[in-house]
């Protein structure tokens, strides 16, 4: 057996593709849009562990305008990314206008919503940096 991906379904492909490609890093390996299908796949991959895949699934608007709702995603739980310096990656993501839900207080571990409200974890690779402001002190916000 072999893990190959997970597939999450998003409503805006522009601002999920900018939250994972340029917030958190990934990078897009590959796409088929499937007209018959009215859907767009989009499988995303870190460098460090290429074989292990997000699948972006967007399923094109309704000939009305309308698109599906696919509610908060709380049911799923959530994406883990391994990364160099959690300061400066929630730094990083916070500049691109998202919120840091669970601020690395502990210098370790952080929890971000993708724009559909998936809920992604950042773990600090090796050991956990040393408590630093403003995280330190920094409330959670909302859910994750």
């Amino acid at each position: 057996m072999r893990y190959l991906h997970t597939m999450v379904r998003v409503r805006d492909l522009d601002a999920s593709l900018r939250f994972y490609c340029d917030g958190l890093g990934l990078r897009e390996v590959r796409r088929m849009d499937n007209a018959g299908g009215r859907f767009t796949l989009v499988f995303l991959s870190c460098d460090e562990t290429p074989d292990a895949e997000i699948e972006l699934t967007y399923n094109w608007p309704a000939a009305d305008g309308t698109t599906g709702d696919y509610g908060s995603a709380r049911n799923f739980g959530h994406l883990a990314f391994r990364v160099e310096d959690i300061y400066a990656t929630c730094a990083h993501l916070q500049a691109l206008g998202v919120t840091i839900n669970r601020p690395p207080r502990d210098g370790h571990m952080a929890f971000v919503r993708s724009p559909d409200r998936i809920s992604i974890e950042l773990l600090q690779a090796g050991a956990p940096l040393p408590p630093r402001e403003p995280w330190a002190s920094m409330a959670n916000t909302g859910s994750w």
